[in-house]
Formats: C-alpha cells, sequence, structure tokens
C-alpha cells in the first residue's frame, strides 16, 4: 500500500528543492544585491516589491556611473529573480527598462576588464620565493595544482583526498560538481608530472599532503597561527594566497585574483600553441566564446596575419 505523504510535507520538500536550484555563491550575491536595491527604494520614497519597471530603470540610472555593466546585470536579475519568487513578475521587455538598460550598455560597453592572469613565469617565481614551511608547502601546492588544473577557487576548496588518485602518469583528479556542473556528474581532470621537481604539480600536491598528514577529508585547509591544521579553506583564501604570494615577487597584487590561476594557464596554454580544444578539456569550458573570454592576449601574436605583411 502506497503511504500517503502529507501535503505540506511535499508542499516544504519542494521549496527545499527550490532552495536546492542554484548554487550558494549565486544565492548569496541575490541577496546583497536585493539589499542594496531595496536600501535605495526605501531611500528615494518608493516600493521595492511589487516595483514598477521605471523604478528599476531610475535604480539602474543611479548607478550606471559606478558600477560596471557586469554588476548592473546580475543586480537586475536578482531583482527579476525577487519578484518570480514572490509571484510578482516584472516586465523586463516594458520600453521605459529595455530603452534604460540598452543605453546604458550602450553607453558603458559590455567588455570585461577582469583581473590579470599569472603565467607560467609568474607561478615559477611565486612557488620559487615561497618558504619551505608548512604553510609554504601548502601554498605551493595549491598555487601549482590550481594553475596546471585550470581550477575554480571553489573547485579547490572542495577537493577530498578521496578525489586524487596518484598514477605513472601523473595525477587525476575527480571534480564532483562545479560551477557549470550543478547536478553533480562530475568530470576527471589530468595533470601530469612536471619537468621540474621544485614546480611540478604532482610532487607539490604529495609533498602538502604528507606535511599536512591528511589521510581524509578536504585537501586544502586552513592553518593557524601555530602552525597547526585546521579546517577548511574558504574560497576568498586562495585569493589572498595568489596575492601574497605574488606580492613577494615583485608582482601587483591589486591586479591578481583566485581566479588569475585559472585564467593565467588558459592564456600561457594558448600562447604555447595549445589547441583551443585540449584547453577547454583542462579547463572544462563547455563553449569556445566563454573560453576566449579568459584567453588574456595569450594567442595575439599566434598566426597574426600582420607578421605576413613584410614590415
Amino acid at each position: 500500500m502506497t503511504e500517503i505523504v502529507p501535503l505540506q510535507d511535499v508542499v516544504d520538500a519542494a521549496r527545499e528543492f527550490m532552495a536546492q536550484s542554484k548554487a550558494p555563491n549565486t544565492l548569496r550575491a541575490y541577496a546583497s544585491d536585493w539589499r542594496h536595491y531595496e536600501a535605495w527604494c526605501v531611500g528615494s520614497g518608493l516600493r521595492a516589491l511589487p516595483a514598477t519597471p521605471q523604478t528599476v530603470a531610475l535604480y539602474l540610472t543611479a548607478h550606471a556611473e559606478a558600477l560596471k555593466v557586469s554588476t548592473l546585470q546580475r543586480r537586475l536579475t536578482a531583482i527579476k529573480e525577487a519578484h518570480r519568487q514572490k509571484g510578482e513578475p516584472l516586465d523586463g521587455n516594458h520600453t521605459a527598462l529595455r530603452e534604460v538598460w540598452a543605453g546604458i550598455k550602450r553607453t558603458k560597453g559590455t567588455a570585461t576588464t577582469g583581473k590579470a592572469p599569472t603565467l607560467t613565469a609568474d607561478i615559477i617565481a611565486m612557488v620559487s620565493a615561497l618558504p619551505d614551511t608548512l604553510l609554504g608547502t601548502r601554498d605551493r601546492a595549491l598555487l601549482l595544482v590550481g594553475f596546471a588544473g585550470a581550477f575554480r577557487r571553489s573547485e579547490l576548496c572542495a577537493l577530498r583526498k578521496s578525489d586524487l588518485s596518484f598514477t605513472q602518469d601523473g595525477l587525476t583528479v575527480t571534480i564532483r560538481r562545479s560551477k557549470t556542473d550543478q547536478e553533480g556528474q562530475g568530470r576527471k581532470v589530468g595533470i601530469p608530472f612536471g619537468s621540474n621537481a621544485r614546480t611540478c604539480p604532482v610532487v607539490a600536491l604529495q609533498a602538502w599532503i604528507k606535511a599536512s598528514g591528511i589521510e581524509r577529508g578536504r585537501v586544502f585547509r586552513s592553518i593557524t597561527r601555530h602552525g597547526k591544521v585546521n579546517g577548511k579553506l574558504w574560497a576568498q583564501s586562495v585569493a589572498l594566497v595568489v596575492k601574497r604570494s605574488a606580492k613577494a615577487t615583485g608582482l601587483d597584487p591589486s591586479k591578481l585574483a583566485g581566479h588569475s590561476l585559472r585564467s593565467g594557464f588558459a592564456t600561457s596554454a594558448a600562447a604555447a600553441g595549445a589547441t583551443e580544444r585540449s584547453i577547454m578539456k583542462q579547463t572544462g569550458h563547455r563553449s569556445l566564446p566563454t573560453l576566449r573570454g579568459y584567453i588574456r592576449d595569450g594567442s595575439l601574436f599566434r598566426e597574426n596575419a600582420a607578421s605576413l605583411v613584410g614590415l
């Protein structure tokens, strides 16, 4: 006999599934964007929800000078999502909103100006400057594995000991879930041995695992000021490691972020002549246009037509 589940339990379960439909980072960003918008509405004497298209258009206009188009786009999406969840769909095609938004994008442009990539030479310099301490050993492994695997910050922080498989060819890393794989289908990334033991990502990771004594659970963890391995490492910590290591080698840390490892790999690989297909296999990108946005000037001078005109 089929058990009859109370309707309220089904409703609660449905809400839970809805809450899990978007990544936690996305939900946090939406919440922050909504608070900013709501505060502006209160200060301007306007209703935040349900809002008229004119109100949203005024909000975008008020912040068009200070914010990037990409940030405004995310905030517009957050506003629409909040309305949708409350059963008050916002008409994004209303003339007042559509034309203001088109004007902002046309005026400011939509080209992205992301953080600078850390190229191969940068990575070698950064890891060479690290001390042979527990912290230095962790940071060396983090930088080299993050670069060679072209991993996102979240992917690095989520790696578990059971996701690693050391073979005679190098290291196989299983990514259980990522930004573009919210259903958790997973993918495998191969990291070969490096040509120099000092900068080999496989050797560096083995050294960290041995030094830290990690037998299970998270691979990359925080380290206390007393030199003890602690809990999980947060995504922001990856950026701090990159910036701290870059500063030690004379690079400008303000131009770098955790994402610099991933874009740096794509750029360096392109400059070295790697095919887009092979780069995509490592980074996990699913479309060429998206991948090309990560390759920062790495292929500008490869097969450049200007080199053939005889100047």
